[in-house]
C-alpha cells in the first residue's frame, strides 16, 4: 500500500449500518432479480440506493476482470470483495448533515454525509481498474469553511503506477466534491493497494 501524504492514512474505526434493516446479501439478490418486484423499503432508502450503486459498479468491474482473464484460476483469494462489502454496510448511513449555502437567509440546505461518501466512492471507481473501499471525512463537516481531510482506501486491478492511480483518484474525488459540495477540502489522502496479488491462485 502506498500513500502520497506525509502521514499514513488512518482508516480505523467502525460505523453503524445504514441499510434500513436490509443486508448486502438482500441487495445483491435484489439486483439479481433486476429489482423486480420493486421493494419500496429499498427504493426509498438513501442508504440502500448508495449501496446498490456501489454494488453495480463492483459487478461491472468484476465482469471486466473476468473478460481480461485475470481470474483464470478457479481458486483464489476473494477477501477484497468481503472487505469492500463490509465497508459499504458501515458507511452508507446518513451520518452528519453537510450544509450548503442558499441565497435565501431562511433556507437551510444540506447533503448527508452518506451521500457524499457515495460521491467519493463513485469518483474513485470512475478511474480505470480501481475499486474504492473505505472513505471517510475527518473534521467538522457541519460547519461551513472548516478544513476537512478526506481519506480514501482503494484496490487497483491494473495500473501502470500506483502513484499515478492515487493522483487520478485524488483528482477525480476533488472535482466531484467541488462540483456538488461546499466543503473546504484541506487534503485528500488516497491509499491504493495492488489487488492483483490477492487474485493469484491459493495453494
Amino acid at each position: 500500500m502506498t500513500s502520497n501524504s506525509a502521514e499514513p492514512a488512518d482508516f480505523s474505526g467502525d460505523e453503524p449500518e445504514g441499510l434500513d434493516g436490509h443486508t448486502i446479501e438482500e441487495l445483491n439478490d435484489y439486483l439479481d432479480r433486476d429489482r423486480t418486484p420493486s421493494d419500496e423499503s429499498i427504493d426509498n432508502s438513501p442508504g440502500c440506493q448508495i449501496a446498490l450503486a456501489a454494488l453495480e459498479r463492483l459487478r461491472g468491474l468484476t465482469s471486466t476482470i473476468l473478460d481480461r482473464d485475470a481470474l483464470a484460476e478457479p481458486e483464489r483469494d476473494d477477501s477484497w470483495v468481503a472487505s469492500i462489502l463490509a465497508n459499504l454496510t458501515r458507511e452508507v448511513h446518513a451520518g452528519r448533515d453537510i450544509p450548503i449555502t442558499h441565497d435565501s437567509p431562511n433556507a437551510r440546505l444540506s447533503v448527508s454525509e452518506g451521500a457524499v461518501r457515495g460521491m467519493i466512492r463513485a469518483a474513485g471507481d470512475s478511474v480505470g481498474g480501481i475499486v474504492t473501499g473505505r472513505c471517510r471525512l475527518e473534521g467538522d463537516v457541519t460547519v461551513l469553511g472548516e478544513p476537512i481531510v478526506v481519506l480514501v482506501e482503494a484496490n487497483a486491478f491494473w495500473a501502470d503506477s500506483l502513484a499515478d492511480a492515487e493522483e487520478d483518484v485524488r483528482r477525480a474525488v476533488r472535482a466531484e466534491l467541488e462540483r456538488h459540495t461546499e466543503l473546504n477540502i484541506a487534503t485528500i489522502d488516497v491509499a491504493i493497494e495492488d489487488a492483483t496479488a490477492s487474485l493469484a491462485p491459493t495453494e
